[in-house]
This record gives structure tokens, sequence and C-alpha cells, in this order.
């Protein structure tokens, strides 16, 4: 077996799982390791473990200063050591950078996406005990602290900044537009599939965008392979393989989607591809 299909296969163990069971530092840097075949993951987890005890020296520094025993303190420790110790950031100036949403060149660079950066601060955080959620705000990933029933929501993308009413609201008219307003699912935590499938999109748009469709396969069936039953990722696989002249393949998973499609205008899109593909091959 190929150390490829071996990561495919390990992925594949967690197809399985239910969606929070999915372990989420783990499948990340699985996806990296996709990427990177023979680099070593071992430093990667160290980092992890160093930082999660920092996290947890810092905390209790705090504590014996004097510090509430709060959501606010947790996250103080959490900004100290990821952000102002090891300077984490986002990737402002060069956001779409692939490299952004590669868990193990965010850590080399201590740069990356919002939802990348989120899932080193869930994981540090989790590792505490801590209640710590990803939250599937549209299109800039966030993080929710709760503590005794209070919440914080906070963007490590952006230093950490805990996140009011009015910068949630200015930030989703930045990117859905001046009409439009906070609506309570914006705020739904986000289970661990979710959010590795989130990270994934982002190189697999990233790749398409570059037209390397071989590589944006790779990725979805990557995908596919933690998250067997996302029927969306059976239609992002039939359009690249179409791409790549493949067309039955891409007929018989359109077919497919096609019997799990809910949205009427997904449901057009693909009969429109279905029916373009058939007259190809007639």
């Amino acid at each position: 077996m190929t150390v490829q299909s071996d990561l495919l296969s390990r992925l594949a163990t967690y197809g399985a799982l239910p969606d929070d069971d999915v372990p989420l530092i783990e499948t990340a840097f699985l996806l990296a390791e996709l990427q990177h075949v023979g680099i070593s993951i071992d430093r990667y987890n160290q980092h992890i473990k160093i930082m999660s005890a920092a996290v947890k020296d810092r905390f209790k520094k705090l504590i014996d200063a004097g510090a509430n025993d709060d959501g606010l303190t947790r996250l103080a420790a959490l900004k100290h050591v990821i952000a102002d110790a090891n300077g984490y950031t986002g990737d402002r100036d060069t956001y779409d950078d692939i490299q952004n949403a590669d868990l193990f060149r965010v850590i080399d660079r201590r740069k990356g996406l919002p939802i990348s950066l989120s899932i080193l601060a869930i994981t540090v955080a989790r590792a505490q005990g801590w209640q710590v959620d990803g939250i599937n705000f549209p299109g800039h990933f966030l993080t929710r602290l709760t503590h005794n029933n209070h919440h914080i929501l906070f963007d490590p993308f952006s230093n950490f900044k805990i996140m009011q009413a009015h910068d949630l609201r200015t930030l989703v008219k930045q990117i859905m537009g001046e009409r439009a307003e906070l609506s309570a699912n914006y705020y739904d935590a986000a289970s661990s599939r979710l959010i590795l499938l989130r990270l994934q999109n982002n190189i697999k748009a990233r790749q398409i965008e570059a037209e390397d469709f071989e590589a944006a396969l790779d990725t979805v069936m990557s995908m596919r392979a933690f998250a067997p039953d996302e029927y969306r990722v059976w239609f992002d696989e039939a359009v690249l393989r179409a791409k790549l002249d493949e067309p039955k393949t891409a007929i018989s998973l359109i077919e497919r989607y096609l019997t799990k499609a809910e949205r009427p205008q997904d449901i057009h899109d693909a009969k429109i591809l279905l029916q373009s593909l058939r007259d190809a091959i007639n």
C-alpha cells in the first residue's frame, strides 16, 4: 500500500464516526500530510502539546495573580500563548495563498485563514477541558468560548478580537452586502466534520482557480474519505471528473447526487450538467 493510499485509508476510518467524534487536529494533520508525504507529523503534534501546556501555565498565573476564573481569563491565556508568544496572525496580505489552509504550513509560517487559526485555538483550548466551538459564520469562520453559560465570540484571525454584535453586523454586510442582516443560524456550532470540510473547500477552491483540476480532485477524494455521506462533495467530484474527461463517472455521480439534493437551484444546475454530459457521449 502506498503512503498516499494509507493516509486515505486512515481518513476513511473517521468517515464512519459521528460528526463530532471526528478528531479535529488529527484529521487536519492527516490532510496536511497528504500534501507533504514524507514530512514527520511529530514536530507538529509536539508544537500543539507545547502551546497547550503554555496555556495551562498562563491561565494558572493569571488566576494566582487575582484574575477571575471566567471566560475572559481563559481567552486572555489563549491569546497570550497563540497570538502574542507564538505570533500567529491572519494572513491579510496573501489571503488566497493555499498555504493558509494547510495546517503544516500554517504552523511553519505562523499565519493562516480564519478557519485554520480557529482549529489551532479550538484544539489548544479543548486540551484544557474548556468548551470552545467553531462557528460556521458565513464567509469568515469564528470561534466561541463558553463558560458558566456565558458565550464569548472571538476571531483568532484578528488577534483574538472579541466580536460584539456590531462587529458581527459589519462583518456580515461586508461579506453578503449592505442589505444583509444577522441570522440566528449564523451562530450554530460547527461539527468537527463540517470544520474540516470547510477547511478543504478553501484548498479545493484555490486549486480550481489555478486550473489544477487533478490536485482539486485529490482534495475532493480526501473529503469523501472522512465525509462519505456529504452528498455535495459528490457533485464537486462530478464536475472535476467532467473536466478531466471522465464523463461516465461524472454522470454516475450526478445521478447519485440528485437522489439527495434538495435546493431547486442545485437540482437545476446538476440536471443541466447531466444533460450536457449525456449529449457529449451520445
